[in-house]
């Protein structure tokens, strides 16, 4: 889904380990100059993390907002949850070149970090680099993510 001319629209959202890293990621994603708007997801809730990957990924999925950044404890089973998520592509990166290949050779529009794997000042550069890159539709890498979206499909409709 290509961003819409106010921004991206993104949705912050963390269990109750990745909380504290979500509440301080979510001023410097809201300033963002590429961020129109922010939504926080689970922050102030205790609901397991799967409950809130699969409402912020749904939230993707369903076109009200244009990424998702989730974090709990090791940021991977937010991911494994947000990808059950059809047409949601969640990854889970701690380092920069993963989370720009994330988006420009992925379209990855879900970003999982671990509280408990990265400190939180590489938390921020690794948000910054996320919301800095985007996916080229008409690039290289967008008959490797047709392929991957034509799985989700139902066997009788491929």
């Amino acid at each position: 889904m290509p961003e819409s001319s106010e921004g991206l629209r993104v949705v912050v959202a963390g269990d109750r380990a990745g909380a504290p890293y979500a509440h301080d990621l979510t001023g410097p994603v809201a300033d963002h100059r590429r961020v129109g708007s922010l939504v926080q997801v689970g922050l102030d809730e205790e609901p397991p993390y799967p409950d809130i990957a699969f409402a912020a990924a749904q939230l993707v999925a369903g076109g009200y907002a244009d990424r998702a950044l989730l974090i709990c404890h090791t940021g991977l089973g937010m991911a494994i949850a947000a990808n059950k998520v059809r047409g949601v592509r969640a990854v889970t990166a701690h380092d920069p070149l993963s989370v720009e290949h994330a988006v420009t050779h992925n379209n990855a529009q879900v970003l999982c970090l671990g509280s408990g794997v990265i400190g939180l000042a590489l938390a921020r550069d690794l948000t910054g680099t996320w919301l800095d890159h985007t996916f080229d539709p008409a690039g290289r890498a967008a008959a490797k993510v047709a392929l991957i979206t034509a799985h989700e499909q139902p066997l009788a409709s491929r």
